[in-house]
């Protein structure tokens, strides 16, 4: 996407979106100013309907911010040798070409409400669209009260390369994970693993749940991500490649290790 098509598209949203807000839209022409507002303005909309004009453009510079980003397929992944069904990706999970991605979610299920915060919640949101937030307040109207803690609800991805979204609300461990909370987040990979048989989807991309303001520790989270998912591909018999999606160099060293993959060094 040429810069002139991203700095009309920018505009154009940024200005509907103060208009639905009746505040004065941001005077600039500046392209990464404009998209600051643009994903603060959408981290903090209310699940409000949206119209077609919108949404089309909407998708137009997602889609294409995505695709300039550089979308992977899980082929990209590195295979455990000691268990071909497992596999390891660094990399930002909304360019990544899964049929679902699970993103870390809280218990209200409605996306990460700060502006620009770089947490997993929020980037999905961002990238997929106001879409998913509008799908999952539905889902939560209907359902009348907040996600319990290991349990899964699955979307639609809308503009994220990957077809579905599996949410899962890990636990909140503050660094002092107990027995309960070891349990529940074993919960959650065997939850988002159960909807995506169930669905019918063959490739399933975790992130790493409860690790960041949660506070999991890290090793330990990893250890039960990885024997709870071996177990679950065992007792099912599933035909399904299971990709452990990692953002920094502290996460991939653990996975590295426990997936029988060769060190960093």
């Amino acid at each position: 996407m040429d810069k002139a098509r991203k700095l009309q598209l920018l505009e154009s949203l940024v200005g509907t979106l103060c208009a639905e807000r009746d505040v004065e839209p941001p005077q600039t022409q500046d392209v990464e100013e404009l998209w600051t507002a643009f994903r603060a303005l959408v981290n903090t909309r209310p699940p409000w309907p949206a119209g077609d004009g919108f949404l089309a453009a909407q998708d137009e510079l997602l889609q294409g911010l995505i695709a300039e980003t550089g979308i992977h397929g899980i082929d990209e992944a590195t295979s455990s040798p000691a268990d071909g069904r497992l596999r390891l990706w660094r990399g930002d999970i909304t360019t990544l070409s899964a049929d679902a991605i699970v993103n870390a979610a809280n218990s209200q299920m409605l996306g990460c409400w700060v502006p620009g915060h770089h947490c997993i919640d929020n980037a999905i949101h961002t990238y997929a669209g106001v879409q998913l937030r509008i799908e999952c307040a539905r889902i939560m109207e209907e359902q009348g009260h907040e996600e319990p803690t290991g349990r899964a609800k699955i979307t639609g991805a809308y503009n994220l390369p990957s077809r579905r979204v599996i949410h899962t609300v890990g636990p909140i461990a503050n660094g002092r994970p107990t027995d309960l909370h070891r349990v529940q987040l074993a919960s959650c990979y065997t939850s988002c693993l159960d909807l995506a048989a169930s669905e019918g989807l063959s490739s399933i991309a975790f992130c790493c749940i409860s690790t960041g303001v949660f506070g999991f520790p890290q090793q330990e989270a990893a250890e039960v991500a990885v024997r709870t998912v071996r177990e679950w591909l065992d007792r099912n018999g599933a035909d399904m490649t299971v990709v452990f999606n990692v953002f920094g160099e502290k996460d991939e060293v653990i996975y590295r290790e426990l997936l029988g993959l060769p060190d960093m060094s």
